[in-house]
């Protein structure tokens, strides 16, 4: 029983107003939670980023009284995850920021891998016996598609923080729970390494804890960061030596792309690399410098180019095939093929969102277009000009301005899943929520791209061929 003896009487009378309202809230909920998966419509919809999830799983066919068979990993396996995941060295500031142990809140630090494998799990004795009941320990997996919607598998599924109260679980038996989720990414890749949860009863979770959260993973980020920047004074170090020595301009990067020492060339803090890796090959087309000679040096490759940026970055656009792979909303991938080379990227979703929305308007969008359509409001254009700028750093001239658009002379196509549902399922833009809407009504809109629905499993690939009103071929 809670101890409200240091309560005057005005804030116990605000108290049980406000417990009076979170009862409503979550009798509510727990109503909108059936109607939705018995597929009526419901009186009170639910939040967008729930619903969406609702509906994926709804798809899926996760049976909300049961979910998937619980996955739980071996005490070896959970010790190699946590090496392999980096998020070892930043626990003690999240164990400091989130955990308090004088007041011993009613609350569980949660910390999982990009996976939604709980890695780490603690907090009071008795709130972890009652996380047992559910699965709800180390070692146990947690991804969206098998336990359901959740502060920990949907944050690792769309890279955004979240609270899921009570009812807006999908699986009915954590409808007793409330859980804050916010993800850490790595500092290299920008993809999310980790996820920060805290959870408790439905009723105990204050909606500060989401800041809270968020806080602390952006402080684990910093002492990713911080990691990352001593990894590359080391390579720097080994770096020194063979640059001096070089005949020609040369820059020695690390395992992904970030930039340790340049001679030579203007410096950049990262360089894009294939997706795929390098494969067997010493030579290779990359998007900023053209046809490069690559070689491996301590952790990380030595490139030399050997050919002129300019010219190369020119050439790219032309006659160049432009695949948007958006067939695993989770990883989106953009890749582009020309007569100067090839090369892959793995794509942010925010990228994903942006180059989704310019293969749908081929006529171009303006930046205030774009704004409305990722975040229902054309002031942000600043915003959007910011990621259209990151974006051309390495599709170069496949992209053009005012407005933006593909080059005339770059043909594209994009590969989408069979379901509109799964067609970047983390999005929440209301462009890309339009479209997806379209696409289930049969009315595809992607002039002038080449559409290949993604089929099911073990099926072929649908090539068609849809018209473009701004060219006369695709």
């Amino acid at each position: 029983m809670r101890d409200t003896a240091h309560l005057g009487r005005q804030d116990l009378g605000h108290l049980g107003r406000n417990e009076d309202l979170a009862s409503r809230t979550e009798v509510e909920t727990a109503r909108t939670h059936d109607q939705v998966l018995t597929g009526e419509i419901p009186r009170q919809a639910p939040r967008p980023e729930i619903g969406d999830s609702w509906e994926r799983l709804r798809r899926l066919g996760l049976d909300p009284d049961r979910g998937r068979e619980p996955e739980h990993l071996s005490t070896a396996e959970v010790e190699h995850r946590r090496r392999a995941s980096g998020l070892d060295a930043v626990m003690p500031t999240l164990r400091d920021t989130l955990l308090d142990p004088v007041t011993d809140l009613p609350l569980i630090l949660a910390v999982a891998d990009a996976q939604g494998t709980v890695l780490w799990h603690e907090g009071p004795r008795q709130l972890r016996r009652s996380g047992d009941l559910i699965g709800f320990m180390t070692g146990g997996h947690w991804g969206e598609e098998a336990v359901g919607t959740n502060g920990i598998g949907t944050v690792a599924r769309t890279g955004r923080p979240l609270r899921v109260q009570a009812g807006e679980h999908y699986l009915r038996n954590q409808h007793a729970w409330t859980c804050v989720g916010a993800p850490v990414r790595d500092p290299r890749t920008g993809r999310v390494a980790g996820v920060v949860d805290l959870s408790g009863p439905a009723r105990g979770v204050h909606p500060q804890l989401l800041a809270l959260a968020v806080t602390a993973a952006r402080l684990a980020e910093t002492e990713l960061r911080a990691a990352q920047l001593e990894s590359l004074h080391r390579l720097r170090t080994v770096a020194a030596p063979v640059l001096a020595q070089s005949s020609g301009p040369a820059m020695v990067v690390d395992r992904d792309g970030w930039t340790a020492a340049t001679a030579g060339l203007p410096p950049v803090s990262r360089l894009r690399l294939p997706a795929d890796g390098w494969g067997s090959a010493s030579v290779h087309w990359l998007p900023s410098l053209g046809e490069c000679a690559v070689e491996p040096i301590a952790d990380g490759w030595l490139v030399r180019p050997l050919t002129g940026s300019a010219e190369a970055v020119h050439e790219q656009a032309v006659g160049a095939r432009l695949v948007l792979d958006l067939s695993n909303g989770d990883r989106p991938e953009v890749s582009v093929r020309g007569g100067v080379g090839s090369w892959s990227h793995a794509l942010s979703p925010r990228h994903a969102e942006l180059l989704l929305l310019l293969a749908a308007h081929q006529d171009g969008r303006s930046a205030a277009e774009l704004a409305a359509d990722l975040f229902g409001d054309p002031t942000r254009a600043v915003t959007v000009r910011a990621e259209l700028s990151r974006l051309r750093r390495y599709l170069g001239g496949v992209l053009e301005h005012r407005p933006y658009r593909f080059a005339e002379t770059v043909r594209v196509e994009v590969v989408h899943p069979a379901d509109p549902a799964q067609l970047l399922p983390a999005s929440s833009a209301p462009g890309i929520r339009r479209f997806r809407a379209l696409l289930d009504a049969g009315e595809q809109q992607l002039p002038g791209c080449r559409v290949a629905a993604a089929a099911p499993e073990g099926a072929g690939v649908l090539n068609r061929q849809v018209p473009s009103p701004r060219r006369g071929d695709s």
